[in-house]
């Protein structure tokens, strides 16, 4: 070989080395990135997002303050008196039977779902969790219900993980009549999956609801269950009577639901009741993953039941053993205009902060797995956006799916209240929910008021979603935490 061959090769192999640096370097830098330390804290990932106020002093992490921190482990439910409700829930991984079959799940004394826990408004509720042989650690998140942040049961952000052969104590008083539900936020893709979560009912003090049920909709494998079983659920009851259907969404997906054949009302959505609610006929209700519906039908007077329809499975209401039965309607009921407008206490025109909440999808990285990701602003997790709020901010925020795939947001510690979809302006019932299903294109407009200090998940609830990333977080001002994702405990709360 010649001394000029010599050189073209190595500038060959030179050019070659550079072309791959610049091919692979790049994407060693994205692989890294993407990786979430074995002991971080929720509040050193990502990037603030103070919603357009500016000139605060930032603290430690990303929450500005102008004093010293409080301790999301300080911010508990009532630590003294005796609890109006008291009961203890032993968490076991193991078999369930169900519709013939044997999976591998989680029970709640026993049983999938857990006991029902019912309550009233201004009750003093105490749960303490067993955790008996779960291997990962577990929690119990109360869905829905608007607890202290102590008490939320988010692992690695207001509690550790419950290992095998401990327990922890839920202490919280319930504020607002409604349907509830509890579940893991522990490896919660797996486990609320696996069964590991049961129903929650607040009633006003002293009422008579009259006749209702409990209808959580769960899928064991491939085993669609009304409560636990694979049978239509039935529900006695005398021609006249009015009974309410609290339809609970345990699942990832859309549940709908409607009446075949007679009408009914929906009385609530996400445990919050709906005002001046008509009468609906040929039209299903949407209930987003995580979310609850009440449903009104009455007894004919022939007789004979009325069904409701979830999804694949009924619930027949009356004394007779059939009922009229026919296909989803395909027609949604159109909660922006449903019911009657009512004042809802504070003005969402008057925000003290904006946030935009873009869901979209593109290539990248996360915790070092390659893939289509989702993205929270343009962002991967677990560089995402922390909001940043104070309390007693009025809030807007502007919710945006371009992700082609269906989202049910959940937003901890707060109802938001709906003001408008797709530019179209809410002019029914006032439409709160924590639950929001965002459809593939849509955008929601929503607000609440921020009157509940914490650390506070804000995620997708379809819960492998979430587990790939869908996550985010609002936090006040002034407020940290002392969990690790990670850590001693092994948190891991997707």
């Amino acid at each position: 070989m010649t001394e000029h061959e010599a050189l073209g090769r190595r500038r060959r192999v030179v050019a070659a080395v550079v072309a791959s640096l610049l091919v692979l370097g790049p994407l060693a830098w994205f692989w890294w990135t993407s990786l979430v330390p074995a002991n971080a804290s929720v509040m050193d990932m990502g990037y603030p997002d103070t919603g357009g106020v500016s000139g605060v002093t930032p603290g430690h992490g990303h929450t500005p303050t102008s004093g010293p921190g409080v301790s999301v482990a300080a911010l508990t439910g009532p630590s003294g008196g005796d609890p109006d409700v008291a009961l203890t829930l032993t968490a076991d991984a193991g078999p369930i039977e169900v519709g013939g079959r044997t999976i591998n799940g989680y029970t709640l004394n026993g049983t999938s779902p857990g006991p029902t826990i019912e309550a009233e408004v201004g009750d003093l509720v105490e749960v303490t969790l067993v955790n008996r042989s779960v291997p990962d650690g577990t929690t119990l998140h109360w869905h829905g219900v608007d607890v202290p942040n102590a008490e939320d049961g988010v692992a690695g952000v207001t509690q550790d993980a419950v290992p095998p052969g401990g327990s922890h104590v839920y202490r919280f008083v319930v504020e607002d009549a409604g349907t509830y539900w509890y579940h893991s936020h522990q490896v919660s893709h797996a486990q609320v999956r696996g069964g590991l979560f049961g129903a929650l009912v607040v009633r006003p003090p002293g009422s008579d609801e009259g006749v209702e049920i409990v209808a959580a909709v769960h899928t064991y494998g491939a085993v669609p269950t009304i409560n636990g079983s694979a049978d239509p659920l039935r529900v006695l009851a005398e021609p006249g009577d009015r009974v309410r259907v609290r339809v609970v969404n345990t699942g990832s997906g859309v549940l709908r639901a409607w009446v075949p054949g007679a009408e009914y009302r929906l009385l609530a959505l996400d445990g919050r009741d709906l005002h001046g609610p008509g009468t609906v006929t040929d039209a299903a209700v949407m209930v987003g993953g995580g979310g609850r519906a009440d449903l009104e039908v009455t007894v004919p007077d022939d007789g004979g039941s009325v069904r409701v329809r979830v999804g694949s499975q009924s619930v027949l209401v009356g004394p007779g053993d059939d009922a009229t039965d026919g296909d989803d309607p395909r027609t949604t009921l159109d909660l922006l205009t449903y019911g009657t407008p009512a004042d809802v206490g504070f003005d969402p025109r008057a925000a003290d902060r904006r946030f935009d909440y873009t869901i979209g999808r593109r290539p990248g990285f996360v915790a070092g797995r390659p893939g289509l990701q989702w993205t929270i602003n343009g962002h991967t997790y677990p560089d995402v956006p922390m909001f940043v709020v104070s309390e007693g901010d009025v809030v807007q925020m502007t919710l945006r799916n371009s992700s082609g795939q269906a989202h049910p947001m959940h937003l901890h510690g707060h109802h938001l209240l709906v003001l408008s979809r797709d530019g179209e302006p809410s002019t029914g019932s006032p439409w709160w929910t924590d639950s929001l299903e965002l459809a593939a294109g849509e955008s929601y407009d929503v607000a609440f008021v921020a009157d509940n200090p914490g650390i506070w998940m804000d995620h997708c609830h379809n819960l492998p979603h979430a587990q790939q990333g869908l996550v985010a977080h609002l936090a006040y001002e002034g407020v940290d935490t002392p969990y690790l994702l990670g850590g001693d405990a092994d948190n891991a709360p997707e």
